[in-house]
């Protein structure tokens, strides 16, 4: 069961996805610093699903179509938001080696909204978590705890190492103006990419 879910876990966080794109981004224009908060961000915007599945009320989200399409659709203009945000200022992509606390904390906060505004994570959380919780365990919340746990530590970790590697290899990229603005490009054309994907999800 354990190997099972953390073989699960690890396809499912290694997965290229909003997440990875974000902190990737990061890890190339701003660095390891920052590339660490985005992670940290990232990781704590999974809580909200989280407890929302063991709470049952992911349960809620799946059978009310209208709070699905609502949190879809705060999601979808984030995500377009972002794909904006790359594009809007003209020239190449912007290195920046500050880490300021007020910066890095407005990294988190993206990451973590980032998170928080994907309907399909509580809903994947509420199909996720119960199938490895055993039907004979005495205390199943614990149990769903700690696997939740377990996952977000190993998102941390992973992200973490994603980051970490864009930030080595922004060294290489940094003067070349035609390779930083297809990276720039390249950003904003995968949010839109992750926005119409999410647009023609159902729940």
């Amino acid at each position: 069961m354990w190997i099972e879910f953390l073989v699960t876990s690890f396809v499912v966080v290694v997965a290229p996805g909003t997440g990875v794109i974000y902190t990737i981004g990061v890890g190339m224009s701003r660095g390891v610093s920052a590339s660490v908060a985005a992670a940290a961000g990232c990781t704590c915007g999974i809580i909200p699903a989280m407890a929302a599945a063991i709470a049952g009320l992911a349960a809620v989200l799946h059978a009310s179509a209208v709070a699905f399409q609502a949190i879809k659709w705060a999601g979808i203009l984030y995500l377009l938001y972002l794909a904006w945000s790359v594009l809007r200022d003209k020239g190449s992509v912007n290195f920046d080696t500050k880490s300021e606390p007020g910066s890095l904390r407005k990294v988190a906060m993206t990451g973590f909204l980032i998170n928080i505004l994907n309907p399909k994570l509580s809903i994947f959380f509420l199909a996720f978590l119960p199938q490895f919780v055993p039907a004979e365990t005495l205390h199943p919340l614990a149990h769903m705890l700690l696997l939740s746990g377990i996952f977000m530590a190993m998102t941390f970790a992973i992200f973490i190492l994603y980051g970490g590697f864009a930030a080595k290899i922004r060294s290489r990229v940094e003067g070349t103006p035609s390779i930083l603005a297809w990276m720039k490009r390249g950003f904003s054309m995968a949010f839109l990419m992750l926005a119409a994907k999410l647009a023609f999800e159902t729940d």
